[in-house]
């Protein structure tokens, strides 16, 4: 087993703690009262406060590169749509902002939580660095009973119904409120998560500018239970299936795919959700970007390569006639069903690397901002 309170951790982090420190204590059948943990954040904060080395110098004589800014405030909020209502973190980066920030919407997998995929991902370290927001919309245990985002519903896989219009209220609730750059927004999961950010991409294609999915699903390639089980196991999916949907499905449905950057990671060892489907989110990608451009295809690279942690992966890069990557895809040889280079203290993780977090953030940030300000 990893151990949680390794030297990966390089600031405290409440939340982290707490988790770490419940789910130890749950899974040796002890319960803990809220009241009690807040006893034990404040010791556990004052030990690493007196136990933490001063951060170490770079080669070049300037702080370190691991060196995390001054952390900022995570908050608990709740959304309300037509009815239904799904709690959220979102994580504010310190300090004040001198422009629109950009937005990253984060979207858990099965039986994980916002603090658990926070924990994992490590995203909010990289908030801090690069000044963006980050939002973990929460699914709700009476939606779905494991936690998993529902993408295998035909009512969520529309515009304006379902979970896509909620996630996307949480989205513009948060803009509103913090002046986020409406050309910067983003989206990703891990798992279900990841086929729910696949969605909101096409449906929402006005809204998020690029999609970041991890061990994850192309859009629309189940309608029910046996079909998404049939699908994660690498049976025919993709959208190829929308011509044979019912009319009373109506024009919620795009039927045409939507030209939104993507970067997808997953492992060929994969055998929750089988590699085959990251494949067809690639290949999604590349028929919406030859209608948009009329026929005009994709420049693709590929590069091999090894992570600092050993592992071995595949990087093909699809670009347009500008240079700008369109679509971005990395293969994890010997993965399985984690996030890639994440932290031991969130499910679900993988600490070989490549860290999937810092390459997500590098090609959203990367691309051009489209559209109004």
């Amino acid at each position: 087993m990893k151990n949680p309170f390794n030297e990966r951790l390089r600031s405290f982090d409440a939340a982290t703690i707490d988790d770490t420190i419940r789910r130890a204590l749950a899974s040796a059948g002890l319960a803990t009262p809220p009241a009690a943990m807040h006893g034990v954040t404040d010791t556990v904060r004052r030990a690493w406060a007196a136990a933490s080395p001063a951060p170490a110098a770079s080669r070049s004589g300037g702080a370190s590169v691991d060196e995390a800014p001054q952390r900022g405030r995570f908050e608990a909020h709740e959304f309300s749509h037509r009815g239904s209502a799904r709690a959220y973190k979102l994580y504010v980066p310190a300090g004040p902002a001198e422009a629109p920030r950009a937005m990253l919407v984060m979207l858990h997998g099965c039986t994980q939580s916002a603090d658990d995929f926070a924990a994992g991902t490590q995203m909010n370290r990289l908030a801090d660095r690069h000044g963006f927001l980050v939002v973990y919309p929460e699914q709700a245990a009476h939606a779905n009973t494991s936690k998993c985002w529902n993408w295998f519903k035909p009512q969520d896989q529309q515009r304006d119904a379902g979970e896509p219009a909620l996630i996307a209220g949480i989205v513009r609730q948060v803009a509103e409120a913090h002046r986020a750059d409406p050309r910067r927004v983003f989206v990703a999961g891990l798992s279900a998560g990841a086929a729910m950010a696949v969605t909101l991409g096409q449906t929402y294609p006005e809204l998020f500018a690029a999609v970041g999915a991890h061990s994850g699903l192309p859009y629309a390639s189940a309608h029910d239970i046996p079909s998404a089980l049939a699908a994660m196991k690498g049976g025919r999916s993709g959208m190829a299936g929308l011509k044979d949907r019912p009319a009373a499905a109506g024009s919620r449905y795009r039927s045409e795919p939507q030209a939104v950057p993507v970067i997808v990671f997953h492992g060929d060892r994969d055998h929750t959700v089988q590699q085959s489907n990251g494949a067809q989110i690639v290949q999604q990608a590349q028929q919406a970007h030859l209608l948009k451009s009329k026929g005009v295809a994709l420049l693709a690279s590929a590069h091999d390569g090894v992570a600092t942690g050993g592992r071995r992966y595949t990087r093909i890069v699809h670009a347009d006639a500008a240079g700008h990557a369109r679509i971005e895809s990395w293969t994890l040889h010997g993965a399985g069903h984690a996030w890639s280079g994440g932290h031991a203290g969130g499910s679900y993780t993988d600490s070989t690397g490549p860290d999937a977090s810092a390459e997500m953030i590098r090609f959203f940030l990367a691309l051009p901002r489209e559209g109004a300000a």
